[in-house]
C-alpha cells in the first residue's frame, strides 16, 4: 500500500476549517477564488449525480454558503440547466465574496419565502454550512420541514442546514440530503449521528487549499482509516514467526456461558495474532475444549491460578468480559493483569463488574500506563452507550456534550483508550486524540459482534501496534469485514471475512 498520512484522515472543527481558509487566503489565495472553485465542484456534483435534474434550486443563505449557491448557479445556467436562486434576505446586504458571487449571478431569482420544492427536480441547499451555531427558526425552519416532506432529491452545501458541524446535531430542524459537497476536510458533523444519516454521500472536494495548514492548525479528530493508522499497525513480516506476532488471551466464563470468549479468540487469531489462548474455569473446560482447534486453551480458575500465568512474559494482550459473568473474579484478574503491564480489553461484564468503583480501575490503568516502557495506554474500554453510562453516568447524562467530547473526557478519566460504540463509533485517547469510524452495516446490530471486534483489537495490541491506533484499526476492521459479507451477519460470519479485509489493507 502506498504511504499513508494520519493528516489525510483529518477533521476539521468549523472554527479549524476557518482558520485553514484564512492562511490560504494569508497566502495569497484570493478567497474569491475559493469560492469559484468550490462552486465549479457544487455545480459538477449536481450535474454528475443528477443527470436528469434540468429544474434545479439554489437556496442562498447570508453567509459565505450563500456565495457558493450564487457562483454554483451561474455555473449551471452556463450549462443549459434551468436555474432559479431563492435568496434569504436581500442580495444587497451580503459582504465579502458573497456579495461579489451575488453581482456575477445574473439568472432569475426570488425570496426564500417563493421557494417550492415540488418545482424542480434538485434542490441545492446553500443556507447554513458547517458554522451554524443556533437553532434553525422561524421562516427557514418551515421551509425545511417542507424540503423534507417533498420528494425533491437534496445536495447539500458543507453540511444539511440545521446540522452543527462541531457535533453533528439538528439545531431546531435539519436538511435531510442524498449527497453533500464538502471542501479540503470533513468536519466531525459529517460522521457523528444524527449529522451523519442527514449528510447521505459526501464528496470531499480540493479547492486549493495546501495539507501544509494541517500542520499549523493541529487537528486532533480524525476518520478512522488506513491513513490514520496503517503506518503503525504491525504486520507479519516475512522472515516473522507466530511469537513475533504476540499472544492473546481471552478469559471464559462458566460451562453455560463459553460462546462469547470463543468469539472473541477466533477473530483475535483470524485478526492476526500469533498464538490465541482461552483462560477457562474449570467447569467450562471440557466445553470448551470441544469447540477449540488452533485456539489452545488453559485453566484460569481464580486471582491465584492466573498470577501464577502472568509469570509468563510472552502473554502480552488480554480480553476480559464477553460472557464472563463473573463481577468478583473479574475485577480481580482486570488489576492482576493491569499491574503486571500488560494490555488489556474490557467489554461487557468486565465494565459492569467495575460500576460500583471505577476509580480503581481507572487507578489501576493510570499505572499501569505509567509502568509500560513505551507509554501507552494499558486498558482498553469497548463500551455500547449503556456500559459507558455504568462507569461515566455524568457524562452520559450531559446532553450538551457530543459523542467525540464524551469519549475524550471519559479517556482522560480512565486513563484508557476508550471506544464509545455505535453507528459512529468514536474512539479516544487520554492525549485528546478522538477517530470517529464510518465504516460498517447495520447487520452489525446482533448479538456477538462486539466480542468479535474485542478480539481483533486485541490482536493489534498482541503485535504491538499502539493502543489508540491497535482500537481504531480494530473497530475500522470490524466494519469493513461486516460489509464484505452483507445482509444476513452473525457474529460467526465476521472473523471469516477478515482475510478479505487484510487483502484490501495488502492492496491499497
Amino acid at each position: 500500500m502506498a504511504q499513508n498520512r494520519a493528516s489525510d484522515a483529518a477533521l476539521l472543527t468549523p472554527r479549524e476549517m476557518g482558520e485553514a481558509d484564512r492562511r490560504t487566503i494569508s497566502a495569497g489565495t484570493p478567497g474569491i477564488v475559493l469560492m469559484e472553485r468550490a462552486a465549479t465542484a457544487i455545480a459538477a456534483a449536481a450535474i454528475e449525480r443528477f443527470p436528469a435534474a434540468l429544474r434545479i434550486a439554489l437556496l442562498a443563505g447570508p453567509g459565505n454558503n450563500g456565495g457558493d449557491a450564487y457562483a454554483a448557479a451561474a455555473i449551471l445556467l452556463r450549462a443549459g440547466r434551468d436555474v432559479r436562486l431563492f435568496h434569504l434576505g436581500p442580495p444587497g446586504k451580503l459582504s465579502g465574496d458573497a456579495a461579489i458571487a451575488a453581482a456575477a449571478y445574473h439568472g432569475p431569482a426570488g425570496a426564500l419565502s417563493e421557494f417550492r420544492a415540488e418545482a424542480f427536480d434538485l434542490v441545492v441547499d446553500g443556507l447554513f454550512g458547517a458554522g451554524l451555531s443556533r437553532p434553525l427558526e422561524g421562516e427557514v425552519a418551515e421551509v425545511v420541514t417542507r424540503l423534507k416532506a417533498a420528494a425533491t432529491p437534496v445536495l447539500a452545501v458543507d453540511l444539511p442546514s440545521g446540522i452543527s458541524g462541531e457535533t453533528g446535531a439538528v439545531l431546531g430542524a435539519a436538511v435531510a440530503a442524498e449527497a453533500t459537497v464538502t471542501f479540503f476536510r470533513k468536519k466531525p458533523g459529517h460522521l457523528v449521528e444524527p449529522g451523519r444519516s442527514h449528510c447521505g454521500a459526501v464528496i470531499v472536494a480540493d479547492i486549493g487549499i495546501s495539507d501544509a495548514v494541517l500542520s499549523e492548525i493541529g487537528p486532533r479528530t480524525f476518520e478512522t482509516g488506513p491513513a490514520l493508522w496503517h503506518e503503525r499497525l504491525v504486520l507479519p513480516s516475512e522472515a516473522g514467526h507466530k511469537y513475533d506476532r504476540g499472544h492473546a488471551v481471552v478469559f471464559s466464563g462458566g460451562a453455560s456461558q463459553t460462546g462469547a470468549a470463543r468469539l472473541s479468540a477466533t477473530a483475535a487469531l483470524r485478526a492476526g495474532a500469533g498464538l490465541v489462548t482461552v483462560f477457562s474455569p474449570a467447569s467450562a473446560l471440557l466445553v470448551n475444549a470441544a469447540h477449540l482447534t488452533a485456539v489452545m486453551l488453559k485453566r484460569c480458575e481464580d486471582a491465584a491460578e492466573l498470577e501464577e500465568r502472568l509469570g509468563d512474559g510472552r502473554l502480552n494482550a488480554f480480553v476480559l468480559g464477553p460472557g464472563f459473568g463473573q463481577a468478583e473474579n473479574a475485577r480481580a484478574y482486570a488489576q492482576a493483569v493491569l499491574a503486571a503491564g500488560r494490555r488489556l480489553v474490557l467489554d461487557a461484564d468486565g465494565i459492569t463488574a467495575f460500576q460500583d468503583d471505577p476509580a480503581t480501575l481507572f487507578d489501576a490503568a493510570g499505572e499501569a500506563g505509567k509502568a509500560r516502557a513505551d507509554g501507552e495506554p494499558a486498558l482498553v474500554l469497548t463500551p455500547h452507550a449503556g456500559e459507558f453510562k455504568r462507569l461515566f453516568p455524568d457524562l452520559a447524562a450531559a446532553d450538551d456534550l457530543s459523542k467525540p467530547v464524551r469519549a475524550r473526557q471519559a479517556a482522560a478519566r480512565s486513563n484508557a483508550v476508550v471506544v464509545l460504540k455505535g453507528r459512529d463509533t468514536v474512539i479516544a485517547a487520554p492525549d485528546g486524540r478522538a477517530a470517529i469510524n464510518a465504516s460498517g452495516t447495520p447487520w452489525l446490530a446482533t448479538a456477538g459482534t462486539g466480542d468479535v471486534l474485542t478480539g481483533i483489537v486485541a490482536a493489534q495490541l498482541a503485535q504491538g501496534t499502539p493502543s489508540f491506533e491497535a482500537a481504531a484499526a480494530g473497530v475500522w476492521m470490524h466494519g469493513k469485514a461486516a460489509e464484505a459479507f452483507g445482509p444476513g451477519l452473525i457474529a460467526e460470519d465476521l472473523p471469516t471475512m477478515l482475510p478479505r479485509v487484510f487483502a484490501l489493507l495488502a492492496g491499497g
